[in-house]
This record gives structure tokens, sequence and C-alpha cells, in this order.
């Protein structure tokens, strides 16, 4: 199996592996929901519903539950197998969400992995092919950047 050129450190993914895992999930599926939810056709949102779903960043030792529920994604906390769970290192998914990389060389590279329900995997995968999503830009999660777009959304609430 290749592996990614960038693994977190062995000590940071054992110390990650202590953290809780839904207020992770429940960061995870906000971010899901912004960049994805509004733009699943109705066939899609009908077969992921009741799906669990779990994202496993292997080199973290990290796991995100989620599922479809009405009109969003939702964190879970789920303890038995999911229905779909989408393995990788942080490094890789970073490059899949910067659009770096594509799912396919990653899988065929075993940098990738998919367990369960392989018909709901080629699912989520065409449909994020499909989708025409901005490329993910990590600037925009730096902390002056946060607190601007939060200052600014408190601002217009008021």
């Amino acid at each position: 199996m290749q592996a990614s050129p960038y693994l977190l450190p062995k000590p940071l993914g054992n110390l990650l592996s202590y953290l809780p895992a839904y207020p992770g999930s429940l960061m995870f599926v906000t971010a899901l929901n912004l960049a994805l939810a509004k733009n699943l056709a109705p066939d899609v949102k009908q077969m992921l519903l009741g799906k669990k779903l779990r994202l496993r960043v292997t080199d973290a030792q990290l796991a995100f539950d989620f599922e479809w529920l009405k009109d969003r994604f939702s964190a879970c906390q789920n303890k038995a197998e999911a229905d779909l769970t989408i393995s990788a290192s942080a490094y890789d998914f970073v490059l899949l969400a910067r659009r770096q990389e594509d799912p396919d060389t990653l899988f065929f590279s075993r940098r990738l992995a998919m367990e369960g329900d392989t018909e709901l995997g080629l699912l989520v995968k065409n449909t994020i092919d499909a989708i025409e999503l901005p490329v993910f830009n990590l600037e925009q999660f730096k902390p002056a950047q946060v607190l601007a777009r939060l200052k600014a959304k408190l601002a217009h609430h008021h």
C-alpha cells in the first residue's frame, strides 16, 4: 500500500485519538452542509436518507459519523458499522477538498478506501464529482477571517 507522502506524526495521531468524536462530527457536517447540501439532487437525497456515513482520517485516528436527515447532513453517534466508511490521511482529504487530486487516483493507489455499501460509495463519489464546488481554500479558516465573518454576521442581525 502506497502511503500518503505527508502523514501526521504517530504521536500526534495518538493524541488526537483521545478527542471526543461527536464535536468533530458536528463541525464536519456544518462544513459539509455549507458546501454540499443545497447542491444535492432530490434522487441523491432520497438514496442518502437514513444511511450512516463515516469519514475516517487514518493518520489522525479520528472518525466523523453523519447521516442525511430531511434537508441536511446531521452529526450522529454511531457505535455500529457505518453503511459507508471513507478512509484516507488528513493530507489526502485536503487534496480532495482542494481538487488537487481526484478520488480515483487516490483509490487506485490505495490512499483512499471505501468500505461498506459499494453502490452508496459510487453515488457519493459521482455526486461530488458532478457538483461544481469552489476550490477549498484554507485561508478562509484563519482565525482572523473566521472572526471577521462572525462579526459581520452578528452586526447584520442587530
